[in-house]
């Protein structure tokens, strides 16, 4: 069941909110790989795409400890190794405020799948070469960063 409405404009509204409750918003995703290679996705009730798990760091919290806890909220991903920082970048799309630190995780356990809620409506695990129709391509540019090497830009 979707509670908010997938549009531009209600992501413009958060990051107005933001802008006044955070003066410059990180944020922490992961590029969580399993044993067979495939990469976890998940699908936002107020956004259109498929994307990494993660979500904003907060006061007083490390960007690994936001990580493992957006795992956790999005994916019942635990964290069982320490994940490997691949790039910090610009995110202009909703704020001129926004950066995204991306982290690689390959030491995990998903003791059981997520249940769709509110927030996360789906999610999986999807081999590179056959992600979902809908994702976006910053998230594809980031699985080809790390698994083809291909060149790593500054910008989301």
């Amino acid at each position: 069941m979707v509670f908010f409405r997938r549009s531009w404009w209600f992501g413009r509204l958060i990051h107005f909110y933001w802008r006044f409750a955070r003066p410059m918003t990180l944020g922490a995703r992961g590029l969580v790989i399993d044993g067979d290679g495939r990469v976890f996705l998940i699908q936002h009730s107020y956004t259109e795409g498929w994307h990494l798990p993660g979500g904003g760091v907060e006061a007083g919290e490390t960007m690994i400890d936001a990580l493992g806890r957006e795992l956790h909220e999005e994916g019942n991903i635990e964290l069982t190794a320490p994940p490997v920082l691949h790039g910090i970048f610009y995110n202009s799309r909703y704020s001129r405020r926004d950066h995204v630190a991306i982290y690689v995780v390959r030491g995990f356990r998903q003791a059981q799948q997520p249940v769709p809620d509110r927030e996360i409506v789906a999610h999986g695990f999807f081999a590179p070469d056959t992600l979902p129709e809908g994702t976006t391509a910053s998230t594809r540019a980031r699985i080809a960063e790390v698994l083809h090497g291909t060149p790593v830009p500054e910008r989301w």
